[in-house]
């Protein structure tokens, strides 16, 4: 395909699609860091939008394709340290929507998924302010792609389960273990650094093997990638060595012995920086 081609398939869907309409919201999922793993739609949204709303999530290489003339409203949260109220933030998309401004809300990963989406979305319908949501790539899916691990696989895994590793206003992290712990899944907790001796001791105490594999990843897709495979026993130990800093995901179960197998470590652009010490804790390289 040539590149006037490109251009013409590009304007073709952007014609396709229906405008970012004054006075509404649209809440707009940005992946997990990579801006080759952005939407279509998500991208023509933040270049019509005049106002963006994001959170710390969102990667700079993508806020480099908003909208120059937008006005960009910093709204970021880290567990502990909230920069605005998620109250506050619910209130600054009304406000700015009934002065019609074309508002994005955009979120790092997808809206919908331990992003707080749900939440703005029914403030939305209680202000009666118009909106959509745009789905992006979830954290657990991309960061688990681009280090080498199926969520899923016929011989390993037949289920996975995202899991909050945070609960809302540090509130203690009361999950189903004994099914978090049955055998044949794989297990994503988001946020989960901070509960670590908690998924330690709840999974290994309901049947979980101490020895199976886990692999921490942070700021997966971007060039701060960093990612060490270790096992559930030496979770705690790991995160400590390798000085792991949210956002961080721990993906627990079997298909994490296929990490180094199947990493594509250029695939990016990047080397994802794998600590040796944690790969040789989980048994090497895997069968």
């Amino acid at each position: 395909m040539t590149t006037s081609q490109r251009k013409k398939c590009l304007v073709e869907f952007q014609l396709a699609e229906h405008p970012l309409r004054a006075g509404e919201v649209a809440i707009v999922g940005a992946g997990p860091g990579d801006p080759g793993l952005l939407t279509l739609r998500a991208l023509m949204l933040i270049q019509q939008a005049d106002a963006i709303i994001y959170d710390r999530l969102v990667s700079p290489q993508i806020m480099e394709l908003v909208n120059p003339a937008a006005e960009r409203i910093h709204v970021g949260k880290a567990s502990g340290c909230h920069y605005v109220p998620q109250e506050d933030t619910n209130e600054l998309l009304v406000q700015l929507a009934v002065k019609q401004r074309r508002v994005v809300r955009l979120k790092g990963g997808d809206p919908y998924i331990f992003g707080r989406g749900g939440e703005e979305a029914e403030f939305l319908v209680d202000n009666h302010i118009d909106f959509q949501v745009v789905p992006g790539i979830t954290s657990a899916a991309g960061c688990a792609s681009y280090c080498g691990i199926p969520l899923t696989h016929r011989d390993y895994s037949q289920s996975v389960t995202f899991v909050t590793g945070h609960r809302k206003a540090d509130q203690s992290l009361e999950l189903n273990w004994r099914v978090l712990a049955a055998p044949g899944q794989t297990r994503v907790f988001y946020m989960g650094l901070h509960n670590a001796p908690t998924i330690v001791r709840e999974l290994v105490g309901h049947g979980l093997p101490g020895d199976c594999p886990v692999a921490l990843v942070e700021r997966g897709t971007t060039p701060q990638q960093h990612m060490a495979v270790t096992t559930l026993v030496d979770l705690e130990a790991t995160i400590t060595r390798e000085g792991f800093q949210p956002p961080t995901l721990i993906i627990v179960g079997d298909v994490v012995r296929l990490a180094e197998k199947l990493a594509q470590p250029t695939a990016a652009g990047w080397c994802t920086r794998q600590s040796e010490a944690a790969a040789a804790s989980a048994g090497g390289r895997p069968a």
